[in-house]
């Protein structure tokens, strides 16, 4: 029994121990930063954003957020979650709180600011960083957050022309157009493939008509081309080349 008892014992002990170690759960944390002053936990959250710790920040930020919505940093509180969110990833927390923001914020002197982010959130939300890595185009994916991205930056430049981000909004439309355009295009091809002529030309003329300062123009057209060659629309298909011939001259079209 004694043997016994030395054996048990031991294990108990460390049980205890694991016990113990464990109790610093994220739970007991935050009723510690809960007895923080607002002051000291924002410090702590601006400190984190300037080192790079953006989960941290989001975290604390989060905290904050809930905790004093009414507080001396509130709107600030809000902003720099936003950017916490966006650096994150977590697209979904990021445009909640934005749209919360400018809800309640209308004539906030930052709403340009979140409106701004709205846009390089949802533009961010369109990248697949593994198929960037590796090289692979995959224009054919869903744009809907593209979109979304273009409408934001629009609405920034409608609302705020003199805004500090408007600049940078409009160069991000133009990247953003070229981005949509290229979908059609590439949803055209499949269409091609598929020998659905009709429905390529029309996503070719969609190109003309809504992109017709991007940089898949002449792609479209050489499709419009192609499709009215194959539907014997001969008419169409002379008026698709003299357009291909009088902006793009070098295109294999033409013969």
């Amino acid at each position: 029994m004694i043997l016994k008892d030395l054996i048990v014992r031991p294990v108990v002990f460390l049980l205890i121990v694991t016990l113990f170690g464990c109790s610093s759960s994220p739970d007991d944390e935050e009723l510690l930063s809960a007895n923080r002053g607002q002051d000291s936990l924002y410090q702590e959250a601006k400190e984190s954003l300037l080192q790079g710790n953006f989960n941290v920040a989001s975290n604390i930020l989060s905290a904050l957020d809930s905790r004093y919505p009414f507080g001396p940093h509130s709107h600030q509180v809000q902003l720099d979650l936003i950017y916490a969110y966006y650096k994150v990833g977590k697209t979904d927390e990021s445009l909640a709180t934005i749209d919360r923001f400018v809800r309640l914020n209308p004539n906030h002197s930052d709403v340009d600011y979140a409106i701004y982010m709205r846009g390089l959130t949802n533009m961010d939300a369109d990248k697949n960083l593994f198929q960037e890595l590796v090289g692979i185009d995959r224009s054919d994916r869903d744009p809907s957050k593209s979109r979304e991205a273009f409408n934001d930056f629009r609405r920034l430049i409608n609302k705020f022309p003199d805004s500090k981000y408007a600049a940078d909004a409009k160069k991000r439309m133009v990247f953003i157009k070229n981005r949509l355009a290229k979908y059609e295009i590439e949803i055209a091809r499949f269409y091609m493939r598929r020998e659905a002529y009709v429905a390529a030309a029309n996503r070719g003329r969609y190109v003309l008509e809504y992109y017709p300062d991007s940089t898949q123009i002449q792609q479209a057209l050489e499709i419009m081309v192609e499709c009215y060659d194959q539907l014997d629309l001969n008419d169409l298909k002379d008026n698709a080349m003299k357009t291909l011939k009088l902006n793009f001259p070098e295109s294999s079209f033409i013969s």
